[in-house]
């Protein structure tokens, strides 16, 4: 099966990874792996998704751009044993210190998305936390911000895009335009509306936007962001430090 390489992480450092089949069984409203728009459509087809040695020895590998390494554990740690380099990312709470790696937690998934957020311990091998973020959930986002950055664990806010626009509440429409990211048109938040919610958290150093610049005067290519390259390192001194 030839590997089909993310075009959001091309020249990044970073390369993605799927070792399972199927669909992811989360079922997040609004996710591109699920929502047949992924680039490895059709999924029958072109899954399991896993480098070549000529990508994978010199890249951070990505596990689980689409599904969840917490979905068919074993086989996931057991088909990426081989990578020096690589975290894992999941959306289940369950475990994440068993990981043999740095862990990327989203904390708000599917239903959870505008309402709730996971609560974990601060494990030494969680590099960061991923915050689905809108206008509209942001008090939510202040509750999971102050919990894990009074930890000293960085938060991600991942802006998120809607396929129907009726997804949106009318009174925050104005904070959305239909426009491309990376492969598919989306109603993505705005430029300026993006400035808004970062400068509600600017004086936090551990808070950090899913890509550099986001709205309509910026690229979410993972080449211009840097969030998992670094916070991968660091973790990987972190966990050095306590073996």
């Amino acid at each position: 099966m030839n590997y089909i390489e993310n075009p959001k992480t091309k020249d990044s450092g970073i390369i993605c990874c799927i070792p399972q089949t199927g669909r992811c069984p989360n079922k997040c409203e609004d996710c591109f792996f699920q929502s047949g728009r992924s680039y490895l459509e059709p999924l029958d087809e072109h899954l399991p998704n896993i480098p070549p040695y000529e990508l994978w020895h010199n890249h951070v590998v990505r596990i689980n751009d689409g599904n969840d390494s917490n979905v068919q554990r074993d086989v996931v740690i057991e088909k990426t044993k081989f990578f020096p380099f690589k975290f894992y990312n999941t959306a289940i709470p369950k475990d994440l210190d068993k990981f043999p790696g740095p862990v990327v937690l989203t904390l708000n998934p599917g239903k959870h998305t505008d309402h709730s957020w996971h609560s974990v311990e601060a494990y030494k091998n969680l590099m960061f936390v991923r915050f689905r973020c809108n206008t509209w959930n942001l008090e939510t986002c202040d509750q999971a911000i102050q919990h894990y950055t009074s930890q000293c664990i960085p938060v991600v806010l991942t802006f998120m895009a809607y396929y129907d626009g009726e997804s949106i509440p009318p009174e925050h429409r104005d904070n959305y335009m239909l426009r491309k990211r990376t492969m598919n048109e989306y109603y993505a938040i705005t430029t300026d509306a993006w400035r808004k919610v970062m400068k509600r958290y600017e004086d936090n150093l551990f808070v950090y936007s899913c890509g550099k610049l986001e709205g309509e005067k910026g690229k979410t290519s993972c080449k211009y962001c840097g969030n998992c390259l670094r916070e991968y390192f660091s973790t990987i001194e972190d966990m050095s430090r306590e073996s």
